[in-house]
């Protein structure tokens, strides 16, 4: 067995700086994920602004359909991959099978989350079919990429966690396989309880449970906070969470009321414990507040309004099924913004990490004044405050649209997200574009330097 430090050809990086593990694939891979979640981010915020009115009315129509597949797999799904990618090696310490796997894994997923969604929005069955092809083959190749880390001896509710939240993507699939083919064969009734059952797996057991896993790791090392004794908290929120969607799920695709509350309240011990944790790392961190813990907190709100809006509803389907349906949308709408919310707010540290490693490989690690550049050094704070107060916008926007019926709002909320993809992604590329300039001078000047001496008659 291959000790835990080997590199393998899941990590091959040319000029890899020192103290970057060598199981972490070469910065383009993440980087194409986060970086194209951005451009979902704008796509979901555009067809969301355009499908205001038939989202107040019908949340279940194609074209909500294809905004809330934006979302799912173009901006949260894409951006949990490159989440995968990164730090699934640095879990584990093992590398995954192949870089080249890795891009054939966004390829594929990059056409399926675009393909999909357009699909819906124009109603071409050809599409949708295509695109549901592509995420079936993004996801084999997934799983074949990262079984090889995932399958280690690692312990620890992270890892477990990671390899749950791959179980949950492959039923996701499944299930999106399913109703793709079912909407030109028409054999079942793909109804909201159904659509509700297969959002159910994709938002908590996959996207839910992968940022449930990895943010055990990044909170104590992003917070400086050292949890001292037993973590259980960490380990009933990864087996609750899966296990409640493990009962949720077919409770709802089969309407057996009493699955669907066992479910939902495991689903509840899963979270509440997420939660927990989060607030013991919040009160043993030793770095001082900061806009991380904003996002952190704010997130972990949205996830607290999702638990109030989900009863709320269950209340009012028995007595008025269009409010309840309504406030349905607007919990799942929350549930989103928990992900999205802590998405952006760890891209603020995730992202320039991978770039500060990827500047030193190409010898950038000092600033103009000659000191040394830092994480904090490649984004403006100010406007990542900005982006803060946009996430939230959209989220609140966009859930009290769908809850009260309020067209307005949602394109509101529509709007925000186009503005705050635009924000977050000038945001994170702006100085590292301007220190690769900066370094790419002088030796450009030199070469130029270098062919007018070539050139002049003096030099002969």
């Amino acid at each position: 067995m291959d000790s835990p430090s080997q590199p393998a050809t899941g990590g091959v990086w040319k000029g890899r700086p020192a103290g970057v593990p060598d199981g972490v694939p070469p910065p383009s891979v993440p980087l194409s994920f986060l970086g194209a979640a951005v451009l979902g981010l704008a796509a979901c915020g555009v067809a969301l602004v355009l499908a205001r009115v038939l989202a107040t009315g019908d949340p279940t129509d194609d074209r909500v359909v294809g905004a809330a597949h934006f979302m799912m797999l173009a901006t949260l799904s894409m951006g949990v991959l490159g989440a995968l990618h990164q730090f699934t090696p640095v879990i584990t310490q093992r590398s995954l099978r192949s870089v080249l796997v890795s891009r054939a894994t966004f390829v594929t997923w990059f056409a399926a989350s675009w393909l999909l969604p357009l699909g819906f929005l124009t109603r071409r069955e050809g599409v949708v079919e295509a695109g549901g092809a592509f995420a079936a083959v993004a996801v084999l190749l997934l799983v074949i990429n990262i079984a090889p880390p995932l399958a280690a001896r690692a312990k620890g509710a992270p890892t477990t966690g990671l390899r749950l939240a791959v179980f949950g993507l492959v039923a996701t699939a499944c299930y999106g396989v399913v109703y793709v083919m079912d909407r030109r064969g028409a054999w079942f009734d793909l109804s909201g309880h159904v659509v509700l059952a297969h959002a159910s797996v994709g938002l908590l057991a996959w996207l839910g449970l992968t940022y449930v896993s990895v943010s055990q790791k990044l909170w104590p090392m992003f917070m400086l906070a050292h949890v001292g004794g037993p973590r259980r908290a960490d380990w009933i929120s990864v087996m609750a969470l899966f296990g409640g969607v493990a009962l949720l799920s077919p409770g709802l695709l089969l309407r057996v009321t009493g699955l669907t509350i066992l479910g939902g309240l495991v689903v509840a011990l899963g979270l509440g414990a997420h939660l927990f944790s989060l607030a013991r790392f919040v009160r043993h961190r030793r770095r001082a507040a900061d806009l991380h813990l904003l996002y952190v907190i704010s997130s972990a709100g949205w996830l607290v309004v999702a638990a109030a809006l989900a009863v709320a509803s269950s209340r009012e389907l028995a007595t008025d099924p269009h409010r309840g349906v309504a406030l349905v949308a607007a919990t799942v709408v929350a549930v989103v913004g928990w992900l999205l919310v802590a998405l952006v707010g760890h891209s603020y540290k995730i992202v320039p990490f991978i770039v500060w490693s990827a500047l030193r490989a190409r010898g950038v690690s000092k600033k103009s004044d000659g000191s040394a550049l830092l994480f904090a050094d490649l984004y403006h704070h100010r406007w990542s405050a900005v982006d803060l107060v946009l996430v939230n916008l959209a989220v609140a926007a966009t859930c009290v649209g769908f809850g009260a019926s309020l067209s307005a709002l949602v394109g509101i909320g529509g709007v925000a997200l186009v503005a705050c993809a635009v924000v977050t992604g000038g945001n994170l590329t702006w100085r590292p574009v301007r220190y690769l300039r900066v370094e790419a001078a002088p030796v450009a000047s030199a070469l130029t330097l270098a062919a007018e001496l070539r050139r002049s008659p003096t030099s002969r």
